[in-house]
């Protein structure tokens, strides 16, 4: 088995390389990442210093993706830019990697004739709940933001390429995920480096929306699941099945370093913030057998002890040295498939 994996350096692509590698010791990975401030080779080191995956660092843009997923048996495509609060200040990056980025993969694994596609998106882009309901694989797509709009938008391409090609895509769309090598923008990770640091905790508005988390870790159990035995033109739903506040989580991290809650800074909320997700994924469960096995309480403890014990990690992260790092280790990885290609 052959897999290729675009967006393989970011926080739930290279979580899903680790778990892919301890479950399939037989399958070639090949890891795709363009490397943008989202993008980390630390979150790969142990594997690419083992020789345990191959790394090419492409845009999803680029004509030589085709190159890329010739000879591939699937490929799992994470790649996207995904940050709400930047989508809203230029959206221009969002429609070029996650819609012109999405359809060029699409047109190249058609042309190569992959036999499997996995798109992994986001529960974001069936809008806002109000305080009950819940989202399902047939909820009508109701994108709220720049960046949710463009994962719907991809959403659709790759249903549409089923529809008018008999392409072989499956669609996930998940809730919040936490865990490791998450990029400190994002929600759980920004509470904890702020809170480790003694530092104010910006909460938006009154801290009252409500997220649906779910451990990184089973996203990926997850997608291994659906990359096996999901049926394909279906869209699966993966949540985790806990709703919680963000005041209510931002409490919890400080409770759990020892940081008083007054460190709490309530700002200004962003605009169209949604107030509620929740995602229903019976049937995920019904056709596949999986089931979210990480408790939340273990889970953030877990999360909250790994950025403890690397702090060089975050602090390169947040400085920005880690970027320095491609260049200095694994600039002739590109080079040799250039060269192959």
């Amino acid at each position: 088995m052959k897999l290729l994996i675009t967006g393989g350096a970011g926080f739930i692509g290279s979580n899903f390389v680790h778990h892919m590698l301890a479950q399939h010791p037989g399958w070639k990975l090949v890891v795709l990442d363009k490397l943008t401030y989202a993008g980390n080779l630390k979150n790969l080191e142990p594997a690419l210093r083992e020789g345990r995956c191959e790394f090419v660092q492409m845009d999803i843009c680029d004509r030589g993706v085709l190159e890329a997923v010739r000879g591939c048996d699937a490929v799992v495509h994470f790649a996207a830019e995904s940050h709400v609060d930047r989508s809203i200040e230029d959206a221009s990056a969002f429609v070029r990697t996650n819609v012109d980025g999405t359809h060029n993969l699409l047109q190249a694994c058609r042309q190569a004739t992959v036999p499997r596609f996995v798109h992994v998106s986001t529960d974001e882009v069936y809008g806002s709940l109000g305080e009950t309901g819940q989202f399902f694989e047939d909820t009508p797509l109701k994108p709220n933001s720049p960046y949710s709009a463009t994962k719907a938008a991809s959403d659709l391409l790759v249903l549409a390429y089923v529809h008018t090609y008999k392409f072989p895509g499956i669609v996930t769309r998940c809730s919040n995920n936490y865990g490791p090598y998450q990029f400190p923008e994002k929600f759980i990770p920004l509470m904890i480096a702020q809170a480790m640091a003694g530092e104010r905790l910006p909460v938006y508005g009154k801290g009252a929306n409500v997220r649906d988390w779910i451990h990184v870790r089973d996203h990926c159990t997850a997608l291994d699941a659906v990359l096996q035995g999901g049926r394909e033109g279906e869209v699966y739903n993966i949540g985790g099945g806990c709703e919680m506040r963000n005041l209510e989580v931002a409490k919890l991290i400080l409770k759990a370093l020892g940081r008083p809650e007054d460190l709490i800074q309530f700002v200004t909320d962003r605009p169209g913030h949604d107030l509620r997700y929740a995602i229903n994924c019976e049937k995920l469960g019904r056709e596949l057998g999986w089931r979210p096995q990480v408790k939340f309480e273990q889970g953030l403890a877990d999360t909250i002890a790994w950025y403890r014990n690397h702090p060089q990690w975050l602090d390169e992260v947040r400085s920005g040295q880690y970027r320095d790092y491609y260049q200095r280790h694994y600039v002739h990885r590109e080079k040799t498939f250039a060269q192959k290609s």
